[in-house]
């Protein structure tokens, strides 16, 4: 579980690059939905209250998605063999941390093709967004977050795969957060912040010790499924 933790947190950080290009213009537009702030408030506290709100609830929709993911296993688990529904989890989620490892280390990035599945739902999601428009209170940034988490993000759903082996609500939701805690760096700097963060992430010592600790990971949970298959 610590692995998946510290994983999930790994890939939501350098996917950074990712976040930040796809959800970028999202998070710009609804940034100029922010109204100015009263004379008695900080215009960068302000500002940044609305951001939280919005990343506060697409990281609750990461976590409610992991929740029903890992609970959906969960529950599957008792109608079938529980013992081989774990294993073959185990041995899927490892093979995903592996191909997550490698597309954080730029190696491969056939990763992003998985956000096609998504699609249809987002069709679905995606008008409840522009009901809550203007975007002028906290309350609404919240929800307009909640419906962003919803976006199709290939990211997100390979870490879900991950809540998916947990086969347990709570630990799919822990999952799911910290894979959300891991992207709020990128999606909440701005400016030269933001340039700085990114010049960062794209260093190539970067990328590979973290898509080497991925690798690992996936390797690990690979060796543990061989273990108890023997």
């Amino acid at each position: 579980m610590d692995y998946s933790l510290s994983g999930a947190f790994l890939v939501g950080l350098m996917g950074g690059v990712h976040c930040f290009g796809m959800c970028g213009g999202l998070l710009g537009a609804f940034s100029s939905q922010i109204p100015a702030p009263s004379r008695h408030e900080n215009p960068l506290s302000h500002r940044l209250g609305f951001l939280l709100a919005y990343n506060g609830g697409r990281i609750a929709s990461y976590t409610l998605a992991g929740a029903i993911a890992g609970g959906a296993t969960g529950g599957l688990s008792l109608l079938f063999d529980a013992g081989h529904l774990t294993l073959s989890l185990r041995f899927f989620a490892g093979i995903m941390m592996i191909l997550l490892g490698l597309y954080v280390a730029k190696l491969w990035s056939g990763v992003v093709y998985i956000e096609q599945l998504g699609k249809g739902l987002w069709r679905l999601i995606q008008p409840l967004g522009k009901r809550l428009l203007p975007i002028d209170t906290r309350a609404k940034a919240v929800l307009a977050g909640s419906v962003w988490g919803w976006l199709p993000c290939g990211l997100v759903y390979s870490t879900l795969t991950w809540s998916v082996a947990s086969a347990n609500p709570i630990d799919g939701a822990l999952i799911m957060l910290f894979f959300g805690l891991g992207t709020l760096p990128a999606l909440l700097s701005v400016g030269v912040a933001a340039k700085s963060l990114m010049g960062w992430l794209q260093r190539r010592t970067v990328r590979w010790f973290s898509g080497a600790l991925l690798v690992a990971f996936g390797v690990q949970t690979l060796y543990i499924g061989v273990a108890q298959l023997g």
